[in-house]
């Protein structure tokens, strides 16, 4: 669970089965995360409903997660305020693993560097005869 988790409700109240709903589908965004960058995200999750007379029926979910070195923004506008907080679930998870990737350490290219090394390398390439 992110441990610094804020739901707001703009233009709208927000019931406890959607207080429930949001913190269980975007709280356990963590395991996503980079375990040294865990106890640093702090998640800010707003769920408005439009105020134009056209859009009365519109529900936006908006996500800021702050994290080290970047902050992710993720929208969604749906008809179904559950169903933006599924999209948004998805649409960070893509965005976290991308985070994760960038932001996760050297750990797997020392792995691969050591597993190059114990295979002989650079002299395992230069035996091997060229064939076309």
């Amino acid at each position: 669970m992110i441990a610094k988790f804020e739901l707001k409700g703009v233009h709208t109240t927000i019931d406890a089965n959607l207080q429930k709903y949001a913190t269980h589908k975007l709280g356990g965004l963590d395991k996503y995360l980079p375990r040294a960058h865990r106890d640093a995200a702090h998640a800010v999750v707003e769920l408005k409903q439009a105020t134009k007379a056209k859009e009365q029926k519109k529900y936006t979910c908006d996500v800021t997660l702050h994290l080290p070195h970047e902050t992710i923004h993720v929208a969604e506008s749906t008809l179904n305020m559950y169903a933006a907080v599924d999209i948004v679930e998805t649409k960070l998870k893509i965005q976290i693993k991308k985070y994760k990737d960038s932001h996760g350490g050297g750990k797997l290219s020392r792995h691969l560097t050591a597993r190059f090394r114990r295979n002989g390398g650079l002299e395992q390439l230069a035996e091997e005869p060229e064939t076309t």
